[in-house]
């Protein structure tokens, strides 16, 4: 992050100096580019190396997903949920051919007119 705000800090006030040279706006935006592309290359060796780093340890599989604030209430919930019902297994995945339940699962013993008769 503070190597991309070091460059677009680079490039911004090129992009306006050649703009004010009126070299036409495509040719500015290059030349900022360049000049820009070149001085932080030159001269800021240890925040790309940082950037670099970083993104390689992002998309390298080793890093934590990084989870919205719903996500994180949602496992907040289910965790607390599990902790008070230890005899409910959670399952992580749905098979494809199993739609997801939407009924809640009752807790209290069903009345002897629900209760299944056997008639065997």
């Amino acid at each position: 992050m503070k190597y991309s705000l070091i460059r677009l800090a680079l490039f911004v006030p090129l992009l306006v100096l050649f703009s004010f040279l009126e070299v036409g706006i495509l040719l500015a935006a290059v030349f900022a580019g360049l000049i820009a592309f070149a001085i932080s290359y030159l001269f800021f060796q240890k925040q790309r190396d940082a950037a670099t780093a970083s993104l390689h340890e992002r998309f390298s599989g080793r890093a934590k997903p990084i989870r919205t604030a719903g996500e994180v209430e949602d496992a907040d919930a289910e965790d607390t949920l599990v902790d008070a019902n230890p005899d409910i297994t959670v399952r992580s995945e749905i098979p494809r051919t199993e739609a997801p339940r939407t009924e809640i699962p009752r807790t209290e013993a069903p009345s002897k007119e629900e209760t299944p008769r056997k008639d065997a």
